[in-house]
């Protein structure tokens, strides 16, 4: 089963110094029937204005997933670590319990756009605070895994994520590994096709698709896409 999920079907909010658009239920968005899917409990895209700030806050035991599409954000805790992120990279926070955490637009004249995820985190395990990885160009790259595989984040939960980056025409095949994936257009449009019910749906920028008891995913780019993966546990 493939079901679309429309950039106009989000959840969105204009606070002038922030624009968001919202996949699940989050802050004054609400949908009971929206509250995440699998572990993945939050998928936004936001931009903040020039210099803005997002004010620390504490989060509930999750991995923050922050892709940095245009602009350059730094990340502080309240414990003092903090890092810098430009675009084409990713960063992953490992929250912690008591630690708060916050976000700055470093430029004082370009906004920030980027796209932020969370996910369950295993309860037990404890990875490195902040990590950080360059994307890079290649058509298709694990970013986030839960061994860190090929020097990709290392997640606390048993979750992969591919950043997917195509030229019109091009396509790739996937073997999900679980009974549920997402799949997220950053820009670009895609035809995307099961491999068990052979159901196709046609993704433009900013849609998303919930993929369910897919054993293999296609992914052919109708014009240059940039894409991310996420494949889900049960």
């Amino acid at each position: 089963m493939i079901k679309s999920r429309t950039a106009e079907e989000c959840g969105k909010a204009d606070f002038g110094w922030l624009k968001a658009r919202y996949t699940f239920s989050f802050g004054h968005y609400f949908d009971p029937t929206l509250m995440g899917y699998a572990s993945l409990r939050v998928l936004n895209q936001e931009i903040l204005a020039p210099g803005a700030s997002l004010q620390p806050r504490t989060y509930p035991r999750v991995d923050v997933l922050n892709l940095v599409l245009q602009g350059e954000a730094e990340y502080r805790d309240s414990e003092g670590h903090s890092v810098l992120v430009n675009t084409g990279e990713a960063a992953l926070l490992s929250t912690q319990p008591n630690v708060s955490y916050s976000e700055h637009n470093v430029s004082q004249t370009e906004p920030l756009t980027r796209m932020q995820l969370w996910l369950d985190a295993c309860p037990t395990q404890e990875n490195p605070l902040l990590q950080k990885v360059v994307i890079g160009d290649e058509t298709q790259c694990l970013l986030a895994s839960p061994d860190g595989d090929g020097g990709s984040l290392q997640l606390r939960q048993q979750v992969w994520i591919h950043h997917i980056n195509l030229a019109a025409g091009e396509q790739l095949e996937f073997t999900i590994h679980g009974p549920r994936a997402y799949l997220q257009s950053v820009h670009g449009q895609a035809h995307v096709k099961g491999g068990e019910t052979h159901v196709e749906q046609q993704l433009v920028c900013g849609d998303g698709a919930f993929i369910h008891q897919e054993n293999t995913l296609t992914v052919k780019a109708c014009s240059p896409l940039q894409a991310l993966l996420i494949d889900l546990p049960v």
